[in-house]
């Protein structure tokens, strides 16, 4: 009987611990899905001409456009669904992934043809998506960071960041996609600078410019969103950042970070995570309690028919 109780038991802590190293690996995956090495082998430069790009948009070509900011990990293509939703959680390659892809919004123009532009991107730890726009509250590393790149009809652009800002998520005010008129531009710049944390007062942009907005999820608030703005340039930027940066980790806010299948997983289904085992072992432990109850019983009625204490230990 006890090496029955003491399997069963050993079956439970090895499920249990199963559980938390699955978790641990689910984690992992996510994040190695949205590390930026995963696409550096498509990234179009001046020596390849573009064509290791045009090889992932063969694979999805709803890829359009790559991004890079100068001093972060942030370098990644672009993709643009139908709809905001699509690449939440699917990946540049068009497959299923938690940590989805960069992306244009739906209601934008493409290739940046717009005034204004919004890009989105996951808020992760471990330098993955966007989860070193954070790191553009602090007002020096703002102004260390300058400059970037966007690839877009077959050809290099430069971004000079001028502003950054915290705001709520349901800001229409600033998360609009079609700003035409003069007056409205004007208006719309206007707004922005007003609202901004950090700025770059010796970069002029003028209506005449195609912005775009950085979005990604903030610590600050539930609902609260950091934006990285920059002017898109014909002019091109020399990366004065010979590596990329390897210890961010720790200034980045990991508020709205993407953990794999237990953070993302439903209550209910956690509570049947956790309750299964827990439930198993209430049981086990009822069952020994009974199993023992029953011997002593057993025990007590063979001691009245005459048997010795002895011949009771050997049942």
């Amino acid at each position: 009987m006890n090496s029955i109780v003491n399997t069963c038991v050993l079956i439970v802590i090895l499920l249990l611990l199963a559980a938390g190293c699955y978790a641990i690996w689910d984690s992992g995956q996510v994040y190695t899905a949205a590390d930026a090495a995963q696409y550096q082998i498509y990234k179009p430069t001046a020596e390849n001409k573009g064509l290791s790009f045009n090889q992932l948009r063969s694979v999805n070509p709803e890829v359009f456009s790559w991004l890079t900011v100068y001093g972060t990990h942030i370098d990644y293509p672009v993709t643009q669904g139908q709809d905001n939703l699509k690449y939440i959680n699917t990946d540049a390659k068009g497959q299923y992934s938690l940590s989805g892809s960069i992306f244009l919004d739906a209601g934008c123009g493409k290739n940046f043809s717009d005034f204004s532009s919004i890009i989105y991107g996951h808020h992760m730890d471990k330098d993955a998506m966007f989860g070193e726009i954070g790191l553009f509250t602090d007002k020096s590393f703002f102004n260390a960071h300058e400059y970037g790149q966007l690839y877009v009809g077959g050809k290099q652009h430069g971004l000079e960041f001028f502003a950054f800002l915290h705001v709520d998520a349901y800001d229409t005010a600033v998360y609009r996609t079609k700003v035409t008129e003069q007056t409205d531009k004007q208006a719309y710049l206007d707004l922005l600078m007003k609202q901004a944390a950090n700025i770059r007062a010796d970069v002029t942009v003028t209506t005449a410019d195609r912005i775009v907005l950085l979005s990604t999820c903030s610590e600050d608030s539930t609902n609260g969103r950091d934006i990285l703005i920059g002017v898109i340039t014909d002019k091109t930027y020399p990366d004065t950042f010979n590596t990329k940066i390897t210890d961010t980790q720790s200034a980045i806010p990991v508020i709205g970070a993407l953990p794999g299948f237990w953070a993302q997983a439903s209550l209910p289904v956690k509570i049947i995570m956790i309750g299964l085992p827990c439930l198993l072992i209430v049981l086990l432990a009822v069952l020994i309690y009974t199993k023992r109850g029953r011997s002593k019983k057993a025990r007590g009625t063979s001691s009245c028919k005459g048997v010795s204490e002895h011949e009771q230990d050997i049942f």
